[in-house]
């Protein structure tokens, strides 16, 4: 069977098209989050997910004595960089908006 002819060149690269995949997004920040993880023992890791677990998500359910333990593993974790890394993931499927002036 004959394979059909593009009439229209495509505007974009292999490389682009492979960022407009959800699962490339899902990839990258996954190696993001790995890498912060990798900053903890496997025993923080360990402790981390039964913290999370306990808590069901509701910090007011863990004792203040595991809410700081928490809070020192996320800590660790430097959410705020991870914030960083994955917000031009984020921005990156939405496309991009220049400021408006005026």
């Amino acid at each position: 069977m004959p394979r059909a002819k593009r009439t229209e060149k495509s505007s974009k690269s292999g490389l682009d098209r492979a960022r407009s995949l959800p699962w490339a997004v899902l990839l990258q920040a996954g190696f993001v989050v790995g890498k912060r993880l990798s900053n903890l023992s496997s025993s923080e890791r360990e402790r981390l997910l039964a913290l999370v677990r306990e808590s069901g998500g509701r910090l007011n359910t863990l004792s203040e004595k595991e809410r700081r333990e928490l809070r020192k593993l996320a800590r660790k974790l430097d959410l705020r960089g991870m914030g960083g890394e994955l917000m031009p993931l984020i921005r990156g499927r939405r496309g991009r908006r220049g400021r408006r002036h005026g």
